[in-house]
Protein backbone atom coordinates (compact mmCIF):
# COMPACT_ATOMS: atom_id res chain seq x y z
CA UNK A 1 0.00 0.00 0.00
CA UNK A 2 1.56 3.47 -0.97
CA UNK A 3 1.90 5.59 1.98
CA UNK A 4 -0.50 9.16 2.29
CA UNK A 5 1.67 12.61 1.81
CA UNK A 6 3.37 14.06 3.77
CA UNK A 7 1.58 16.60 5.53
CA UNK A 8 -2.07 15.14 5.89
CA UNK A 9 -3.14 16.58 2.67
CA UNK A 10 -5.53 14.97 0.98
CA UNK A 11 -4.67 13.55 -2.18
CA UNK A 12 -7.14 14.69 -5.24
CA UNK A 13 -7.71 12.54 -8.58
CA UNK A 14 -8.81 14.69 -11.20
CA UNK A 15 -10.35 13.67 -14.88
CA UNK A 16 -10.15 15.93 -17.32
CA UNK A 17 -11.91 14.59 -20.33
CA UNK A 18 -11.05 16.98 -22.85
CA UNK A 19 -12.85 16.78 -26.04
CA UNK A 20 -14.11 14.00 -25.69
CA UNK A 21 -17.66 12.26 -24.56
CA UNK A 22 -20.84 13.58 -25.72
CA UNK A 23 -24.06 14.35 -22.69
CA UNK A 24 -24.78 10.41 -23.13
CA UNK A 25 -21.73 9.00 -23.06
CA UNK A 26 -20.46 11.12 -20.28
CA UNK A 27 -23.78 10.30 -18.37
CA UNK A 28 -22.86 6.69 -18.60
CA UNK A 29 -19.19 7.49 -17.70
CA UNK A 30 -19.92 8.98 -14.10
CA UNK A 31 -22.71 6.31 -13.58
CA UNK A 32 -19.88 3.32 -14.45
CA UNK A 33 -17.13 5.19 -12.12
CA UNK A 34 -19.87 5.79 -8.67
CA UNK A 35 -20.07 1.92 -9.11
CA UNK A 36 -17.33 1.22 -9.09
CA UNK A 37 -15.75 3.44 -6.28
CA UNK A 38 -16.26 3.31 -2.87
CA UNK A 39 -17.41 4.66 0.96
CA UNK A 40 -13.19 4.00 1.49
CA UNK A 41 -12.45 5.45 -1.57
CA UNK A 42 -13.92 8.99 -1.11
CA UNK A 43 -12.82 8.47 2.50
CA UNK A 44 -8.77 8.39 1.50
CA UNK A 45 -8.85 10.19 -1.48
CA UNK A 46 -10.61 13.05 -3.89
CA UNK A 47 -12.16 12.78 -7.01
CA UNK A 48 -13.35 15.38 -9.62
CA UNK A 49 -14.43 15.00 -13.43
CA UNK A 50 -13.77 17.67 -15.79
CA UNK A 51 -16.19 16.99 -18.72
CA UNK A 52 -16.54 19.65 -22.10
CA UNK A 53 -18.99 22.55 -21.37
CA UNK A 54 -22.34 20.70 -22.98
CA UNK A 55 -21.76 18.18 -20.79
CA UNK A 56 -21.51 19.82 -17.57
CA UNK A 57 -25.31 19.95 -16.61
CA UNK A 58 -25.90 16.59 -17.39
CA UNK A 59 -22.93 15.56 -14.96
CA UNK A 60 -24.24 17.87 -11.96
CA UNK A 61 -27.61 16.28 -12.29
CA UNK A 62 -26.81 12.77 -11.99
CA UNK A 63 -23.75 13.64 -9.02
CA UNK A 64 -26.49 15.63 -7.30
CA UNK A 65 -29.21 13.49 -7.91
CA UNK A 66 -27.61 10.01 -7.37
CA UNK A 67 -25.36 11.73 -4.13
CA UNK A 68 -22.31 10.99 -5.60
CA UNK A 69 -19.40 12.54 -3.75
CA UNK A 70 -17.59 13.33 -6.70
CA UNK A 71 -16.83 17.03 -7.55
CA UNK A 72 -17.34 18.58 -10.79
CA UNK A 73 -14.97 20.40 -12.45
CA UNK A 74 -14.76 22.45 -15.60
CA UNK A 75 -11.53 22.40 -18.48
CA UNK A 76 -11.45 26.35 -19.05
CA UNK A 77 -13.28 29.32 -18.35
CA UNK A 78 -12.71 32.98 -19.39
CA UNK A 79 -11.52 35.90 -16.85
CA UNK A 80 -14.18 38.14 -16.78
CA UNK A 81 -18.16 37.69 -15.78
CA UNK A 82 -19.76 38.46 -18.76
CA UNK A 83 -19.07 40.38 -22.25
CA UNK A 84 -18.45 40.32 -26.04
CA UNK A 85 -16.30 36.59 -25.80
CA UNK A 86 -17.98 34.84 -28.05
CA UNK A 87 -17.51 31.19 -27.45
CA UNK A 88 -16.17 31.44 -23.89
CA UNK A 89 -17.70 30.61 -20.75
CA UNK A 90 -17.57 32.79 -17.68
CA UNK A 91 -16.24 31.92 -14.04
CA UNK A 92 -19.71 32.90 -12.32
CA UNK A 93 -21.75 30.94 -15.27
CA UNK A 94 -19.86 27.42 -14.23
CA UNK A 95 -20.37 28.43 -10.40
CA UNK A 96 -24.10 28.53 -11.07
CA UNK A 97 -23.72 24.41 -11.91
CA UNK A 98 -22.29 24.15 -8.78
CA UNK A 99 -18.81 23.69 -10.16
CA UNK A 100 -15.89 22.96 -7.63
CA UNK A 101 -13.01 23.07 -9.73
CA UNK A 102 -11.51 24.50 -12.82
CA UNK A 103 -8.73 23.74 -15.08
CA UNK A 104 -6.25 27.17 -15.78
CA UNK A 105 -3.34 27.34 -17.98
CA UNK A 106 -3.42 23.68 -19.37
CA UNK A 107 -0.53 22.61 -21.57
CA UNK A 108 -2.83 22.27 -24.18
CA UNK A 109 -4.38 25.45 -24.31
CA UNK A 110 -0.99 27.02 -23.48
CA UNK A 111 0.72 25.55 -26.64
CA UNK A 112 -2.72 25.37 -28.69
CA UNK A 113 -4.56 28.35 -28.06
CA UNK A 114 -1.75 30.76 -26.97
CA UNK A 115 -2.85 31.45 -23.19
CA UNK A 116 0.17 33.11 -21.44
CA UNK A 117 1.50 33.15 -17.84
CA UNK A 118 -0.47 36.86 -17.43
CA UNK A 119 -4.03 35.26 -18.87
CA UNK A 120 -3.84 32.49 -16.05
CA UNK A 121 -2.88 34.13 -13.72
CA UNK A 122 -5.95 35.95 -14.60
CA UNK A 123 -8.18 32.57 -14.64
CA UNK A 124 -6.92 31.88 -11.64
CA UNK A 125 -8.41 35.18 -9.60
CA UNK A 126 -11.76 34.94 -11.64
CA UNK A 127 -12.06 31.24 -10.33
CA UNK A 128 -11.39 32.30 -6.66
CA UNK A 129 -13.42 34.99 -7.09
CA UNK A 130 -16.27 33.28 -8.11
CA UNK A 131 -15.78 30.96 -5.32
CA UNK A 132 -13.95 27.68 -7.04
CA UNK A 133 -10.60 26.12 -6.57
CA UNK A 134 -8.51 26.91 -9.78
CA UNK A 135 -6.34 23.95 -10.56
CA UNK A 136 -3.55 26.16 -12.61
CA UNK A 137 -1.32 23.99 -14.67
CA UNK A 138 2.29 24.68 -15.17
CA UNK A 139 5.39 22.42 -17.46
CA UNK A 140 7.85 22.31 -19.39
CA UNK A 141 8.51 21.08 -22.97
CA UNK A 142 11.13 18.53 -23.84
CA UNK A 143 13.91 21.31 -24.69
CA UNK A 144 13.24 22.84 -22.07
CA UNK A 145 14.35 19.57 -20.26
CA UNK A 146 16.93 18.92 -22.37
CA UNK A 147 18.52 22.12 -21.86
CA UNK A 148 18.42 21.92 -18.37
CA UNK A 149 15.87 24.92 -17.94
CA UNK A 150 12.80 22.98 -16.13
CA UNK A 151 12.93 24.55 -12.69
CA UNK A 152 13.65 27.91 -13.97
CA UNK A 153 10.69 27.37 -16.30
CA UNK A 154 8.24 26.34 -13.53
CA UNK A 155 9.40 28.39 -11.38
CA UNK A 156 8.51 31.39 -13.32
CA UNK A 157 5.24 30.16 -14.19
CA UNK A 158 4.15 29.84 -10.22
CA UNK A 159 5.44 32.78 -9.41
CA UNK A 160 3.50 34.74 -12.20
CA UNK A 161 0.15 32.73 -11.80
CA UNK A 162 0.27 33.36 -8.16
CA UNK A 163 0.58 36.90 -8.89
CA UNK A 164 -1.84 39.12 -6.30
CA UNK A 165 -4.01 35.69 -4.89
CA UNK A 166 -3.73 35.76 -0.68
CA UNK A 167 -1.61 33.64 0.94
CA UNK A 168 -4.45 31.89 2.10
CA UNK A 169 -5.88 31.13 -1.31
CA UNK A 170 -2.90 29.70 -2.69
CA UNK A 171 -3.04 27.37 0.66
CA UNK A 172 -6.29 26.25 -0.55
CA UNK A 173 -5.72 26.23 -4.49
CA UNK A 174 -4.03 23.00 -6.59
CA UNK A 175 -1.45 23.18 -8.82
CA UNK A 176 -0.61 20.55 -11.31
CA UNK A 177 2.98 19.89 -12.55
CA UNK A 178 2.17 18.69 -16.01
CA UNK A 179 5.80 17.96 -18.45
CA UNK A 180 3.97 19.02 -21.84
CA UNK A 181 6.00 16.14 -23.53
CA UNK A 182 4.56 13.40 -21.48
CA UNK A 183 0.99 14.78 -22.64
CA UNK A 184 -0.63 12.02 -24.76
CA UNK A 185 2.93 10.82 -25.38
CA UNK A 186 2.93 7.66 -23.10
CA UNK A 187 5.86 8.83 -21.61
CA UNK A 188 5.60 9.66 -17.75
CA UNK A 189 8.15 11.19 -16.14
CA UNK A 190 10.01 9.02 -13.41
CA UNK A 191 8.59 9.34 -9.85
CA UNK A 192 12.04 11.06 -9.18
CA UNK A 193 11.98 13.60 -11.91
CA UNK A 194 8.30 14.17 -10.77
CA UNK A 195 9.13 14.76 -7.38
CA UNK A 196 11.96 16.70 -7.86
CA UNK A 197 10.03 19.17 -9.91
CA UNK A 198 7.08 19.32 -7.20
CA UNK A 199 9.26 19.69 -4.67
CA UNK A 200 10.75 23.25 -6.43
CA UNK A 201 6.72 24.28 -7.06
CA UNK A 202 6.42 23.96 -3.15
CA UNK A 203 9.60 25.88 -2.73
CA UNK A 204 8.33 28.71 -4.93
CA UNK A 205 4.95 28.55 -2.97
CA UNK A 206 7.00 28.78 0.32
CA UNK A 207 8.62 31.81 -1.18
CA UNK A 208 5.88 33.46 -2.66
CA UNK A 209 2.84 32.76 0.14
CA UNK A 210 4.92 31.10 3.42
CA UNK A 211 5.60 27.45 4.50
CA UNK A 212 1.65 27.47 5.87
CA UNK A 213 0.42 27.87 1.86
CA UNK A 214 3.18 25.77 1.10
CA UNK A 215 2.09 22.94 3.34
CA UNK A 216 -1.26 23.24 2.82
CA UNK A 217 -1.03 23.89 -1.08
CA UNK A 218 -2.22 20.50 -3.38
CA UNK A 219 0.47 19.42 -6.26
CA UNK A 220 -0.94 16.88 -8.61
CA UNK A 221 1.61 15.42 -11.34
CA UNK A 222 -0.06 15.06 -14.43
CA UNK A 223 1.38 13.20 -18.00
CA UNK A 224 0.28 9.94 -19.31
CA UNK A 225 -0.99 8.59 -15.88
CA UNK A 226 -2.10 4.95 -15.81
CA UNK A 227 -3.10 2.62 -13.17
CA UNK A 228 0.07 1.12 -13.44
CA UNK A 229 2.12 4.08 -12.65
CA UNK A 230 0.15 6.04 -10.00
CA UNK A 231 0.77 4.11 -6.71
CA UNK A 232 4.70 4.92 -7.45
CA UNK A 233 3.88 8.86 -8.16
CA UNK A 234 1.76 9.13 -5.25
CA UNK A 235 4.29 7.41 -2.73
CA UNK A 236 6.49 11.17 -3.19
CA UNK A 237 6.15 13.11 -0.59
CA UNK A 238 4.88 16.27 -2.80
CA UNK A 239 2.87 14.63 -5.15
CA UNK A 240 -0.83 14.90 -3.58
CA UNK A 241 -2.86 13.57 -6.89
CA UNK A 242 -2.90 13.07 -10.12
CA UNK A 243 -4.51 15.20 -13.11
CA UNK A 244 -5.49 12.17 -15.84
CA UNK A 245 -6.23 12.87 -19.39
CA UNK A 246 -6.83 9.23 -21.50
CA UNK A 247 -6.44 7.66 -18.78
CA UNK A 248 -9.84 9.31 -16.82
CA UNK A 249 -11.88 8.36 -20.08
CA UNK A 250 -12.25 4.69 -19.41
CA UNK A 251 -14.32 4.51 -15.21
CA UNK A 252 -12.70 1.00 -15.08
CA UNK A 253 -9.34 2.51 -15.46
CA UNK A 254 -9.80 5.93 -13.58
CA UNK A 255 -11.26 3.83 -10.91
CA UNK A 256 -8.09 2.06 -10.61
CA UNK A 257 -6.50 5.16 -10.66
CA UNK A 258 -8.38 6.50 -7.55
CA UNK A 259 -7.57 2.92 -6.07
CA UNK A 260 -3.79 3.25 -6.17
CA UNK A 261 -3.15 2.44 -2.46
CA UNK A 262 -4.71 -0.90 -2.95
CA UNK A 263 -2.07 -1.88 -5.43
Amino acid sequence: MAPSPAGGRKPLMSGNWKMHHNHFEAIQTVQKLSYRLTTADYDAVDVSVHPPFTDLRSVQTVLEGDDVPVALGAQHCHWEDKGAFTGEISPPMLAKLNVTYVIAGHSERRDLFGEDDEMVNRKVRAILAAGMTPIMCVGEHLEEREAGTTDERVSAQVRAGLADVSAGQVGALVIAYEPIWAIGSGRTATPDDAQAVCGVIRGVVSEVAGQEAAETVRIQYGGSVKPTNTAELMAQPDIDGALVGGGSLDPDDFSRIVQYREA
